[in-house]
């Protein structure tokens, strides 16, 4: 934090999920009030995902092509101008409050894999790691404390206020970071089109196997695990413990678990640090797992914890050997693959999951969840350079040889 750079981007990048966390929390207080439907809120969050999924690839492909501070500017500034625009529909037009949302995930997309490469350019390799879990921290921090202060302001502005503050939010995410480096492509050559850009970015992902297996885990974890739990949570904790307490106390639990695993791995250098990595992500499998059985609610608050602390042991590592291995020229392509896939097939998760909950009962298909969370990294622990992350062989430490006289 004595980095002046740093301290900006790490400035701008909290803002920035600060502003994409307070967005749907804002507007169920909106419905709360009153002056937003549950099923205009439904279409307002889908409209911002579309907007979101659909900036990520573009954000990606320009980032590389042009300056990835300039990504993050008109990004920034672009999710600014559009969340006063939600705050004009409310009470008034969904489908203004939709168009302005989609912008506002645009400019949410956009800026992910900007930050991304941002970091490379601002930071040295040897600090990476550590600077990863800063940024990882401070969005764990905001989870945990954001909401009572959302509800506190709550108290003297209403929902229209708090998206106002949302934009100011962006603004902060637009003009603090740093200078980055030149754009790194070439300029001496004439640029292809998007789509040859973009097939670039995928070519280069193909290179480094243990990439392609760690974002496979990854996509299968978040899109099975993390949306098994998100709909079966609430629901047994209603249901087998009869109130809200567990699902708040799981909740908690996980960002605590977070906030432990990233500053657990902000110093800890494990020699295999892509097996680590993988092993934290299957340590998800214990989330599924504590809502198959009637066991007490600490059992289930246990292993909340647990699974965040393995979620940032894979998080900070994986972020970092991506700006280490890839090519610099495309990382804000790979980058933009990464949340593309990663998060973006998390609704499509949760939207089969109640169905098949429905169909087959939550017990079976909590089982099927943590099996796939467990074996997905397994499997990719046996790609080639999922080891160290990286398809170099590790450093060899220098043999010392002392001749005796």
């Amino acid at each position: 934090m004595r980095d002046a750079a740093f301290l900006r981007l790490w400035s701008g990048n909290t803002a920035s999920g600060l502003a994409t966390w307070a967005l749907p929390f804002v507007l169920g207080l909106a419905v709360l009030e009153r002056s937003l439907s549950p099923s205009a809120l439904g279409l307002v969050l889908a409209a911002r995902t579309v907007g979101f999924l659909a900036a990520v690839p573009v954000s990606g492909v320009l980032a590389d092509r042009r300056s990835r501070r300039e990504m993050v500017l008109w990004a920034g500034l672009s999710a600014a101008a559009a969340t006063p625009l939600i705050a004009l529909g409310l009470g008034r037009s969904v489908a203004l409050m939709a168009v302005a949302a989609a912008l506002s995930g645009a400019g949410q997309g956009a800026c992910r894999p900007a930050f991304q490469a941002l970091t490379a350019e601002v930071v040295e390799a040897a600090r990476r790691q550590r600077a990863n879990a800063a940024m990882t921290l401070a969005v764990r921090v905001t989870t945990l404390v954001a909401p009572a202060m959302a509800a506190l302001l709550a108290m003297v502005l209403d929902a229209r206020g708090l998206l106002l503050g949302i934009a100011l939010l962006w603004l902060v995410a637009a003009l603090a970071p740093p200078p980055g480096g030149p754009a790194p492509t070439a300029t001496g050559r004439e640029r292809a089109g998007f789509f040859a850009e973009f097939a670039e970015g995928v070519a280069e992902a193909r290179r480094h196997p243990w990439f392609l297996a760690g974002l496979a885990a990854l996509t299968a974890v978040i899109a099975t695990g993390y949306s098994a739990t998100g709909v079966a949570l609430p629901l047994i904790s209603r249901d087998r413990y009869g109130s809200e307490a567990v699902l708040a106390g799981a909740a908690t639990a996980y960002i605590v678990g977070a906030l432990i695993g990233a500053l657990a791995i902000s110093r800890w250098r494990p020699r295999a640090q892509g097996w680590n990595a993988l092993a934290g992500l299957a340590l998800y499998a214990l989330a599924p797992l504590s809502l198959l059985l009637p066991v007490h609610p600490w059992v289930i608050i246990t292993a909340y914890v647990m699974t965040g602390i393995g979620i940032e042991l894979f998080n900070v590592p994986w972020f970092t050997a991506t700006q280490r291995e890839i090519e610099p020229g495309k990382l804000a392509r790979v980058s933009s693959l990464d949340f593309l896939l990663s998060y973006g097939l998390a609704p499509l998760g949760l939207a089969l999951i109640a169905p098949a909950m429905n169909a087959f009962g939550p017990e079976p298909v909590l089982g099927a969840c943590a099996a796939v969370c467990l074996l997905a990294p397994a499997a990719a622990a046996l790609v080639p350079g999922a080891r160290h992350f990286s398809n170099k062989p590790p450093r060899q430490a220098p043999v010392r040889i002392t001749k005796t006289v």
